[in-house]
Formats: structure tokens, C-alpha cells, sequence
């Protein structure tokens, strides 16, 4: 006799990052070129990148995948409750029409916030629990950059976050909660979590020690006997929430004290770290004097101005400067203007002209400038690619002040490929600087060809002073708001046996 068909596998895509500062609404708009009613249908090198993974797993495991809704939109400010409560009901519609199903997949960001709701994935989640019944398994993947709230977690058998940011891993970390979930609705493992809350507001690199290290902690520490997961929730700065933070998770198999005593444990070991983890940024007068005395291509991230955290994307504090000090041959971009791609496209290519750049989303974006260009080339769907997902960035304008070639975008987002620059034919070999407004994603295929990395501290809406960000709702109990908010010795506890043995 054959066995009885698997179970399929139920798959949605929702992600977003609420920046609770940022003057940008996220309305349906800012979803347009991200989004799908029914991801099998996309391009793989689209949204469906999110889903692609799970469709591959599914297919290995002789399961079926049942895909709703993947939509994305860049970070800002809270979604307008319409627009999330139609996302989210698109995916309980499909989940209700899916009939009986083996388990779900969700990929969700985990610092969404709507006008009307400011837990969102928990939101969603609790209500797929209400549909599929306690039994189903439900598992979760969020960005690192995420509010991990009780939520969330007493509705998802297994969450599972990015370990790196960059966000360099989302495929392995799939395969991990694939095989989690899996394995759970097989009897094989029971998972259970437990969190632990270090008190932290920071922003952790992991491409550099000390986070670089305390990754490969989390990774050895999953190859203990009885640990199914270990991940960092690094928290989103600017997103005002009450559980914003820094928190670890710790997924064990049916060992509650186990899984509390690893998070606990590992979430000492990062405190330890706190002062070291505090963010290190030269201000624009260090960043220039420094790149002065440097040889080979000189990397300067706009850090403040990212659109990726939410930021307007339009300031131009540090093209001014890279403009002024004439450092040779340089690249800057992307500047998120429409109406500037607009005349430049109106006057087309070779045209030379005064061009007022910038300075035009909130108090944020400071003055726009005013610039004698060059308009160099023109596209009307230009894109960069990340990580074998592609972006779009819109209709584009390449212009040249001088000697540095500037990229204008309509579509507002943070620069992560080198394509940014050179699918508009701007070669990156030549360049002395190139500057690009990112905080951190930018290394992942930059830093192949920087000979130095200069992070700046701009001016703009990513300020980096944790201790002063004007928060409603989380509460100031927080380093470094607090300089020990544990009342912990600042000190690693350096007995990692414990949590090996189990004791």
C-alpha cells in the first residue's frame, strides 16, 4: 500500500520596519514593486527570493507549498491600518482556504507597527494560531532588527532570526526553521523558547569583533545536546515600542530549564560586551581628514541617512562636504528625489544644468542644494541586486559635479550593491571615495573592493545616540540609558561548561 500524501506547507511573506521618527507614512504605495497576491507567480529574483527557499525545502521533503501574499516595503514610518489590516487578511483568507496543512512558514520582519497596532507579527500570529488550531506547527523567521514580544513567541512553536548583519543568511536560517518544523510535526522534537531581555538599545555589525565572535558563540552553543536554535534579537533603535531591545532566544527540545538558563547565560556574556558594542562612528570632519592620508578606494557609509532604517534618503550634508574637500574622482549616491530625476529626464542626456537636489522629506533632510550638472545617462527602471535578490530603484539619473558622479533615485532605498553605481555605466574602478547611504548592508558587496571602510556620523534621522532617543513607550530602563540596568558585574560570567553540560 502507498503512504498517505504529506501534508503541505503554508508560506506568507509580510515585512517592514516602523521607524516611529521618520516623517514617511508607509501606505499601500510604498508596497508597489514589492508585492504579490500569490508569490509562486514572481520572478525569483524578486519578493518570491523570500519564498524560494521554502518552495525548495517543501519540494525535497515531498510536501507541497501553498504561497500567499509576499509584500515588502522600505522602512519608515508607521503602515496605515487599512493598508496592514488588508495584507494581514489576505494571508488569514488564503490560510482558511488552504484547508488542512502540515505546518506554516511565515517571514515577517518583527518591527512592524501599524497606526492601530504596534505588534504586528504578534497580531498575525495569534490569529493563525486561532485558524490552524494548537497542533499545527508555526514557524517563524524575523530580521534581526526585530521587537521580540511574548506575543510573538507564545504563538509560534519556533522563531528563528537572522544571525548576521549584514543579512547575509536568511536561506540558512530557512533551512533551520524548515527543519525545526518539520521535525516537530514528525514527533521527532518538541520545541520549546525561552527569551532573555539584556536591557540593551545598540546597533551590532556582526562583520566585526566583538559581535563577530559572540555569532560563532550562538553557533557553537547550537551544537549542544538538547539546543535546536539560538538567536539574537538585536532590537530596532527607532522603533518606539515597548519591548524594543536587545533580547536572546533560545529554542531547546522539551527542556524548559535548559532553554531558560542558555538564554540567560549567553545574554550575560553580551551584556559583558555592552560598552564595547556601543557604535564607534567618526564625525564628517575625522571621516575627511582621515580619508586624506588613506591609499586605494575609500567606502564612506551615510549612516544617519538610510533609507533602510527609515530615513528620508535625501540629505546632502555629506555630499556637500565630499564636494567641497575635492578628494579626486568620486561616486555618491543614491539621493532619493523624484522630481529631480523628473527634470533631469525632461532636459535628457548630455543636458548641463543647475540642478536643486535634496533636502525635501522633513526637518531631517536638512537644505537641498543647488548644483551645476551634467546629466550623464538616464534609465527608467534602474535596480541593484543583494544576495541574489533584485531591487528596484526606480526611474534614475546619473549626474557629475566635478569629478564625482552623483545617482538620483525615485524609488527610495538604501544602497547594497555595487550595480547601484555601475548599471547606470558609472565605473567604481577610477574612484578615490565612494559614498553610500547605508549603514551597514553596503559591506556585503562593497567590502570587496574597499581598501578602507569609513561608517560617518551625518546628520540625519539615524542617530546613534541610543541614550538620547526621545521615546514614548519603551520604558528609560535600558543601557545606555542606565549604566547597569541588570545590576550586573560588566563582566562575563566566562563558565560556558554549564550551559554544554546542561547543569
Amino acid at each position: 500500500m502507498s503512504s498517505a500524501p504529506k501534508l503541505p506547507v503554508f508560506t506568507a511573506c509580510l515585512i517592514t520596519e516602523t521607524n516611529s521618527f521618520s516623517p514617511i507614512p508607509t501606505g499601500l504605495a510604498a508596497f508597489d514593486g514589492w508585492q504579490r497576491r500569490d508569490a509562486s507567480i514572481l520572478d525569483p529574483d524578486g519578493i518570491g527570493t523570500f519564498a524560494r527557499m521554502f518552495r525548495d525545502l517543501a519540494a525535497q521533503d515531498g510536501r507541497d507549498l501553498i504561497e500567499s501574499i509576499a509584500a515588502f516595503a522600505q522602512p519608515a514610518g508607521p503602515t496605515i491600518q487599512h493598508v496592514y489590516e488588508s495584507f494581514r487578511d489576505h494571508i488569514l483568507e488564503d490560510l482558511r482556504a488552504a484547508g488542512p496543512i502540515g505546518f506554516v512558514l511565515l517571514s515577517l520582519h518583527g518591527a512592524m507597527i501599524a497606526s492601530g497596532c504596534d505588534d504586528c507579527e504578534g497580531d498575525i500570529l495569534e490569529r493563525v494560531r486561532a485558524i490552524v488550531g494548537p497542533d499545527v506547527p508555526i514557524g517563524v523567521e524575523l530580521d534581526p532588527h526585530c521587537h521580540l514580544t511574548d506575543k510573538m513567541l507564545s504563538n509560534a512553536d519556533a522563531i528563528v532570526i537572522m544571525k548576521e548583519y549584514p543579512h547575509t543568511d536568511w536561506n540558512e536560517r530557512a533551512a533551520e526553521l524548515y527543519a525545526i518544523c518539520s521535525d516537530q510535526l514528525e514527533g521527532r522534537v518538541k520545541p520549546v523558547s525561552a527569551m532573555f531581555d539584556c536591557r540593551m538599545v545598540g546597533f551590532y555589525p556582526t562583520t566585526i569583533a566583538p559581535m563577530s565572535q559572540m555569532v560563532q558563540r550562538f553557533k557553537d552553543v547550537e551544537q549542544f545536546p538538547g539546543i535546536l536554535s539560538v538567536s539574537l534579537a538585536h532590537g530596532f533603535p527607532w522603533g518606539d515600542h515597548p519591548d524594543s531591545g536587545t533580547r536572546l532566544l533560545v529554542v531547546a527540545d522539551g527542556d524548559e530549564a535548559l532553554a531558560e538558563r542558555t538564554a540567560r547565560q549567553l545574554g550575560h556574556e553580551l551584556y559583558a560586551m555592552r560598552a564595547e558594542l556601543l557604535p564607534n562612528l567618526l564625525d564628517m570632519d575625522a571621516a575627511f581628514e582621515a580619508a586624506r592620508g588613506l591609499e586605494g578606494l575609500i567606502v564612506m557609509a551615510d549612516t544617519a541617512d538610510n533609507a533602510g532604517g527609515g530615513a528620508p534618503g535625501d540629505t546632502t550634508h555629506l555630499l556637500q562636504r565630499l564636494l567641497a574637500l575635492r578628494l579626486g574622482p568620486s561616486a555618491f549616491g543614491t539621493v532619493y528625489d523624484p522630481g529631480a530625476v523628473r527634470v533631469c529626464e525632461d532636459a535628457g542626456a548630455g543636458a548641463q544644468m543647475t540642478l536643486r537636489l535634496g533636502g525635501k522629506l522633513g526637518a531631517s533632510s536638512g537644505e537641498p542644494i543647488d548644483l551645476k550638472v551634467q546629466v550623464m545617462a538616464l534609465s527608467p527602471e534602474h535596480s541593484q541586486s543583494f544576495m541574489g535578490m533584485v531591487g528596484p530603484l526606480g526611474a534614475c539619473a546619473w549626474v557629475r559635479s566635478g569629478e564625482t558622479d552623483i545617482v538620483i533615485s525615485s524609488v527610495r532605498s538604501q544602497v547594497y550593491g555595487r550595480d547601484a553605481f555601475t548599471g547606470l555605466g558609472i565605473s567604481l574602478d577610477d574612484k578615490r571615495v565612494v559614498a553610500v547611504k547605508s549603514s551597514e548592508h553596503f559591506r556585503a558587496d562593497f567590502g570587496s573592493i574597499a581598501a578602507h571602510i569609513l561608517p560617518v556620523a551625518t546628520p540625519g534621522a539615524l542617530q546613534m545616540d541610543f541614550a538620547a532617543l526621545p521615546y514614548r513607550f519603551r520604558n528609560d530602563r535600558y543601557y545606555p540609558q542606565v549604566g547597569d540596568p541588570l545590576r550586573l558585574d560588566a563582566r562575563s560570567s566566562g563558565n560556558w561548561p554549564s550551559v554544554r553540560s546542561g547543569a
